[in-house]
């Protein structure tokens, strides 16, 4: 892809991203007119500049973080494991998230202590694979998926107990909390730290990433650690999906499909594979959250739920466009 022409779709993303979570300020059962809209954006204290800024605001904030967290975790883990359609949670560390916070919600804590909870569930999970499957060998990406994959089984045999032992008033929740809802979640300045040094370190390697994405073998021949590298990256996905899952619990499909949909218009490049897929992550779960609460309103779905529903189709019709122009 020409230069000029990453830029102009980077700047597009950009752009759409931010109209995207004004808009998702403006919309949701109680209708703003366009007047209204820009009186609150300028009157915090009023009565609708509380909706705005203490509701609407910070939730689409919090969508477009995690979106653009599962996203780049998932560029990661997919030059990880070298699986186009490998996702940030096939190794385990959603599950040690939502383990913990189950486990504090059937316990009845308060709501703040819950992201809390997850992420020290998650950062646990990622202390466990690491350790399991470094062994004293050479790297094995097959070791390591064996080891997330029977960890996450393990964390989901741990999930199911919790649920069958809480309490009714509390599964629901904790229903909603497993399919990934953003009710009530808000995007601590943390994770936006995360994000920028993450994305920052991801773009400095980009030229490894994409040597990599070939295979080890060609990466060692061209003087690259491999065993190293492959590493980093595994911890530096993990740590994206543990602030992601922290943020919101366990929203599917979005660190899946993104970047293969970006792959498939961008092409494989990481140098523009990473800020597109980060942008229209955080772009694609805004747009699916405003949906979620204003399609039932004044009931709201859980944005996993529409995650799934809006990128089903929209992959199906790529990759048959993909498929016709070969």
């Amino acid at each position: 892809m020409p230069t000029a022409r990453r830029r102009l779709l980077l700047l597009s993303l950009l752009l759409l991203s931010a109209a995207a979570v004004l808009g998702a300020s403006a919309i949701g059962s109680v209708s703003l007119s366009l007047s209204e809209w820009l009186a609150a954006l300028g009157d915090a204290s009023s009565r609708n500049g509380e909706l705005v800024w203490r509701l609407r605001l910070p939730r689409a904030i919090a969508a477009w973080t995690v979106g653009a967290l599962l996203s780049l975790s998932g560029c990661l883990m997919q030059v990880l494991l070298r699986n186009p359609l490998a996702d940030p949670y096939i190794l385990g560390v959603s599950g040690g998230a939502a383990f913990a916070a189950l486990l504090g919600m059937s316990a009845g804590l308060a709501a703040p202590y819950i992201p809390l909870l997850a992420l020290t569930g998650s950062l646990a999970s990622i202390v466990l694979v690491f350790s399991l499957a470094r062994g004293t060998g050479p790297w094995s990406g097959t070791r390591l998926l064996l080891t997330g994959v029977v960890t996450a089984s393990g964390w989901a045999a741990l999930i199911s107990l919790v649920l069958a032992l809480g309490s009714d008033s509390s599964l629901r929740g904790m229903l909603y909390w497993l399919i990934g809802d953003l009710g009530y979640s808000r995007a601590p300045p943390w994770s936006l730290i995360v994000l920028a040094f993450v994305f920052t370190a991801c773009l400095g390697m980009a030229r490894s990433l994409n040597v990599l994405a070939i295979g080890e073998t060609t990466a060692r021949l061209l003087g690259e650690p491999t065993t190293k590298l492959l590493w980093v990256i595994y911890v530096l996905a993990s740590l994206l999906t543990a602030s992601a899952v922290s943020i919101a619990g366990n929203i599917g499909f979005v660190g899946l499909i993104v970047p293969h949909l970006v792959r498939l218009i961008v092409g494989s490049d990481h140098r523009i594979l990473l800020p597109a897929a980060t942008l229209f992550g955080g772009l694609f779960l805004v747009v699916s959250d405003t949906l979620a609460r204003t399609v039932l309103a004044p009931r709201q779905l859980p944005v996993g739920v529409v995650t799934a529903l809006l990128g089903v189709p929209l992959f199906l019709l790529l990759l048959n466009r993909a498929r016709l122009r070969q």
